[in-house]
């Protein structure tokens, strides 16, 4: 089995790239769910709506967030009512959330909700919130203390960052599913998602982190991180805010106690060679994913990577 820790876009491209080169039944993955929030009186999980419809083949090409094609003839009424209108639902993308909040409504976990919504798009692949507790993502700017969503969508990620936490994370505990698809897997991947706020919320569920450290899975990371900036999105920013370096190197730092391999971009060469750290292995391949080709050849890469690394020299 063949388990993926993702959240965000560049996540789901990738997770789309493994979908095309391997059986569905062979991939589980593991969802961030700090960027969740209430919209309109519904429960919206955008990470693992974006898991979901990329599996489906019905995530926008465009936006890299919501369905393909979708409307926002909702969205535009309830502007006209008054309602806030800067986090954008489509009509199609509604009916997810509808089901969601009904769900969970009835009684069910997010994970049992989660599994229901997946079926009804015929995905066949296991998509696990990393929890069925409520954790939030908070960023602490100069001024505020905002939601992910206020900070990444309303602010644009504007405000200069101070600092990053996960309200709830302490409290809060990995479920069956999630411990035990860590525990059984051939292979781990970290997508190359933001290390602080897509993948952060993860491993701030106590035990999660800790399974890493105990599975018998070789680990990998797909770097975020190319020729020192971040491919899309503030996760240069938001990883200096939490002290690591917006590098390869800081992304090596973020998962050092449980990574086996670490996956950059051929324009990181020279940066590899000068990583020096015990116990990993660096390999170098295009990390940026423009196409359909794109992500499958990545996929694959990082797979042959992961099986092969044992017995092939160090890029």
């Amino acid at each position: 089995m063949i388990v993926v820790l993702t959240g965000g876009t560049g996540g789901a491209k990738f997770v789309e790239g493994l979908s095309r080169v391997l059986s569905p039944k062979e991939l589980t993955v593991i969802v961030n769910t700090g960027d969740d929030l209430t919209w309109w009186g519904l429960h919206v999980s955008p990470d693992l709506d974006s898991i979901t419809y990329a599996l489906a083949g019905k995530l926008s090409k465009e936006r890299g967030w919501g369905v393909e094609g979708d409307t926002f003839r909702c969205l535009e009424a309830m502007r006209r009512l008054g309602a806030p209108d800067w986090f954008q639902l489509g009509d199609l993308d509604l009916a997810t959330h509808l089901t969601r909040t009904s769900l969970l409504s009835a009684g069910k976990t997010l994970t049992q909700a989660t599994a229901e919504i997946a079926i009804s798009y015929g995905v066949k692949s296991q998509v696990l919130p990393m929890t069925d507790d409520r954790v939030e993502t908070r960023v602490r700017t100069e001024d505020s203390e905002l939601l992910f969503q206020e900070y990444f969508v309303r602010e644009r990620y504007q405000p200069n960052v101070c600092g990053v936490r996960f309200a709830g994370a302490g409290e809060a505990t990995p479920t069956d599913a999630v411990l035990g698809a860590i525990a059984d897997a051939e292979t781990i991947f970290v997508a190359p998602s933001n290390p602080i706020t897509s993948i952060g919320p993860i491993l701030a569920v106590p035990g999660i982190r800790k399974a890493l450290t105990e599975t018998s899975a070789s680990v990998a990371a797909i770097s975020p991180i190319v020729n020192g900036a971040a491919v899309s999105g503030p996760a240069a920013a938001l990883m200096q805010a939490q002290g690591l370096p917006p590098s390869i190197a800081g992304v090596a730092e973020a998962y050092g106690d449980f990574l086996n391999v670490l996956v950059v971009d051929e324009s990181d060469r020279k940066a590899a060679s000068e990583l020096n750290r015990a116990n990993l292995e660096i390999r170098c391949t295009n990390t940026v994913m423009k196409s359909a080709q794109d992500k499958a050849s990545l996929a694959r890469a990082a797979l042959s990577f992961i099986r092969q690394v044992t017995s092939q020299p160090c890029c």
